[in-house]
């Protein structure tokens, strides 16, 4: 669900702050824009935060759960699962630390791209040179979640939370 509302307000975010242009907006569309475009950077962010905490708090304790000493049958903890087994061994020790890290890099930005909004809002139409930069960033916490969504998907495929 998270996903879901993640996708729509990175869709709403970016479409917004790309036709924030003055050729394409009068001082009145101005007024109606910018508390969408506010609210669709800020939804982004708010849900990329509490997607991370999500995984970080809820779901990671289950990955990296201890077995029991003497526990042969390693399926119900992924983390020691695939710790144990040399071919899957690259998901734990490359994918899962990508992941944990570049998740977290996702809600960063997209408050940066938030704060900065907040900040310039109808400003923004007439200072084009920092409307790009905030698209480029807002486009990478997107590409961030999207690589941390799918290094957890490899991950999960192999063994299961």
């Amino acid at each position: 669900m998270l996903g879901a509302l993640f996708l729509l307000a990175f869709v709403g975010g970016l479409a917004g702050l790309w036709r924030l242009k003055a050729r394409y907006l009068s001082a009145e569309g101005i007024t109606e824009r910018t508390p969408r475009l506010l609210i669709g950077v800020w939804v982004m962010a708010i849900v990329a935060w509490l997607t991370v905490f999500t995984g970080t708090w809820i779901v990671y304790p289950w990955y990296r759960a201890r077995p029991p000493e003497g526990t042969v049958d390693l399926v119900g903890y992924p983390r020691y699962f695939l710790l144990d087994n040399p071919e899957l061994s690259a998901l734990h020790t490359f994918a899962m630390e990508w992941k944990e890290h570049l998740a977290w890099m996702a809600p960063m930005l997209a408050t940066s791209v938030a704060i900065v909004t907040l900040y310039y809002g109808a400003q923004l139409v007439r200072g084009q040179e920092l409307r790009w930069p905030l698209i480029a960033t807002f486009t990478l916490a997107f590409a961030a979640a999207g690589i941390a969504g799918l290094l957890g998907a490899l991950i999960t495929s192999a063994a299961p939370v």
